[in-house]
C-alpha cells in the first residue's frame, strides 16, 4: 500500500508511523511518501491529511497544485484520513475566508471552537467501528457544527460530532496520530474489519 501524507506543514512523522502499524495489523506493509509537491498523489493508495496550520496548509496544496489531485482521488474512491487542520481543509466551510476549503467532506466547522492550545483535553471517546473507546487528544480543535444528509457521525463528545465519514473521507476534530494507538487508521484505510483495541 503506498500511502501520501500532505507534508506541506503539520503532524507528518506521527501519521506516517501510524498508518505503518495499521497496514502491519493487517498484514500489509505501507510505503509512506510525504506530499509537496504535485504529481505525488496520483500515485497514491491513500493519503492522510495531517493537523498543523489549515490557512497555510490550504494556501500551500493550491500553490503546489495539489489540491485538484485531493480532488480527483476521493473522486476515485480511495481512502482520506483527514485530522484536525486536515478536516478545516477538506471541509464544505471552514468559516474563513483564508481558507480555501475544498469541500470534500458535507461538513462546516468553526476552527478553534473548543478552545485555545490551552485549552487542549484528552478524552475516551467511543468511535463507531471500534470495539474500545478511544484515547482523543484536542489540541486547538475544530468544531463540526453542521454535517450534510450523506456523511456519517461516528463520534461525539458532549453531543458535537468529532468524527464523521463522508465516502471515502474519514475526519476527525482530534489527532489519533499523537497516541500508540492506530485504530482510527485502520478504520480509514481497513473499514471492512472490526477494530480491537
Amino acid at each position: 500500500m503506498k500511502a501520501g501524507v500532505i507534508a506541506v506543514q503539520g503532524d507528518v512523522a506521527e501519521h506516517a508511523e501510524a498508518v505503518r502499524r495499521a497496514a502491519t495489523a493487517h498484514g500489509e506493509s505501507a510505503e509512506v511518501v510525504e506530499v509537496r509537491d504535485s504529481g505525488i498523489v496520483p500515485d497514491c493508495d491513500v493519503l492522510l491529511m495531517p493537523g498543523g496550520e489549515s490557512t497555510t496548509i490550504s494556501r500551500l496544496i493550491h500553490r503546489e497544485g495539489i489540491a485538484p489531485e485531493i480532488r480527483e482521488h476521493v473522486a476515485a474512491g480511495k481512502p482520506v484520513l483527514a485530522t484536525c487542520a486536515g478536516l478545516i481543509v477538506l471541509s464544505r466551510d471552514a468559516k474563513d475566508d483564508r481558507v480555501d476549503a475544498l469541500g470534500l467532506v458535507d461538513v462546516s466547522v468553526d476552527r478553534n471552537a473548543f478552545g485555545r492550545q490551552k485549552d487542549s483535553f484528552e478524552a475516551k471517546v467511543p468511535i463507531e467501528g471500534l470495539s474500545e473507546p478511544f484515547h482523543a487528544v484536542f489540541i486547538r480543535a475544530p468544531l463540526i457544527d453542521d454535517v450534510g444528509e450523506g456523511v456519517e457521525t461516528l463520534a461525539t463528545v458532549d453531543d458535537r460530532p468529532v468524527a464523521v465519514r463522508d465516502g471515502p473521507v474519514l475526519a476527525t476534530s482530534f489527532h489519533p496520530e499523537l497516541t500508540e494507538d492506530s485504530r482510527v487508521h485502520d478504520l480509514a484505510f481497513f473499514p471492512e474489519s472490526e477494530v480491537e483495541a
